[in-house]
């Protein structure tokens, strides 16, 4: 039987790893663009980067992104490619907002008008910072957005461009809208890694004090590798369709660094700086979702626990943390 041709955009990312890996178990034939660099970007997929076919582009490379389209005719396309820091969107609003808007704009205009309508399944990454300033709790896929970032607009555009090309040109075009989901191929720019990171290093003695903003936020948290699985169905279902994933539980960052920092029997009031330059123009103050959706139509659920996503986390770090140990003794 023919292999299904997978399409990744941001594939050298937390997200694009995890999903490479499952597709590969699931003897897909996975294509993936990654961003040339004048140093090595492929750390997360190295251990399957010779069963991986890649391009070096961006997602905002009409020409090339149309050729890979024409030439591939992929059966699936998952663009998970973006400017993803809501912190470095408001630093960065036009960079933001190009890549993540006409990003997907260039994909869509592709299956289009290469006639793959009726081939090519398409998948946006969406995000639970989409909700905003909530006017709901728990978030579902009915809950009106109400964006307060750069980086929530542009998420919002390819949302609401994404339904347009499902209706207008019968496109296979689906969202999921993502809460916050993490792993140790997290990036270490992002609260939770830094958290962990943090903790491992001053446990090692690598590490003093650890700077943060606002330790009430609260977010939904879950692990990427289950959150790709549903990505996964959301194109096997058999209509294009938008879903919330997430957890249905919301925990603040001052948990989430009480349970990193308690793992390495330390407590983190001795060793947090609270720093203003952490705190965002406009924050979010809580996100919750309501995943029912996707446990009944996709069958999904999650398989790790806040807590040990936590474990995993700090596990990971400390033997990254006693690697750099060796290199600086």
């Amino acid at each position: 039987m023919k292999k299904k041709i997978a399409l990744i955009t941001g594939i050298t990312g937390q997200d694009g790893s995890y999903l490479s890996e499952l597709l590969l178990e699931k003897d897909y034939e996975v294509h993936g663009i990654i961003r040339r660099a004048s140093s090595f970007n492929t750390g997360r997929i190295d251990h399957i980067f010779n069963e991986l076919k890649l391009y070096h582009g961006d997602v905002s490379d009409p020409i090339l992104i149309d050729k890979l389209i024409k030439q591939i005719k992929p059966d699936e396309v998952y663009n998970l490619a973006a400017q993803s820091h809501v912190q470095v969107s408001f630093e960065n609003p036009y960079y933001t907002n190009y890549v993540n808007n006409f990003g997907t704009l260039i994909i869509l205009e592709s299956i289009k008008n290469n006639n793959l309508a009726n081939h090519t399944k398409f998948y946006q990454a969406c995000s639970s910072e989409m909700y905003g300033s909530v006017v709901e709790i728990p978030q579902t896929e009915t809950t009106p957005f109400n964006p307060v970032s750069p980086y929530a607009c542009s998420k919002v555009f390819s949302y609401y461009l994404t339904r347009t090309y499902r209706q207008a040109y019968k496109i296979f075009a689906s969202n999921g809208i993502l809460f916050n989901h993490e792993s140790p191929r997290r990036g270490e720019t992002f609260v939770t890694r830094k958290i962990t990171r943090a903790a491992s290093r001053i446990k090692v003695g690598l590490q003093n004090k650890l700077r943060l903003g606002n330790l009430n936020t609260r977010r939904d948290w879950g692990f990427a590798g289950d959150y790709v699985r549903a990505m996964w169905l959301i194109l096997q279902h058999h209509v294009p369709d938008d879903f919330v994933i997430g957890t249905g539980e919301t925990h603040s960052v001052e948990e989430f660094l009480n349970l990193a920092f308690k793992y390495f029997d330390l407590d983190y009031k001795d060793y947090i700086i609270i720093d203003p330059e952490y705190f965002r123009p406009s924050d979010v103050s809580i996100l919750l979702s309501n995943p029912i959706k996707a446990k009944n139509v996709l069958g999904w659920s999650t398989t790790i626990k806040f807590d040990e996503l936590i474990k995993l986390m700090c596990q990971h770090d400390y033997n990254l943390a006693l690697q750099e140990k060796k290199l600086v003794a």
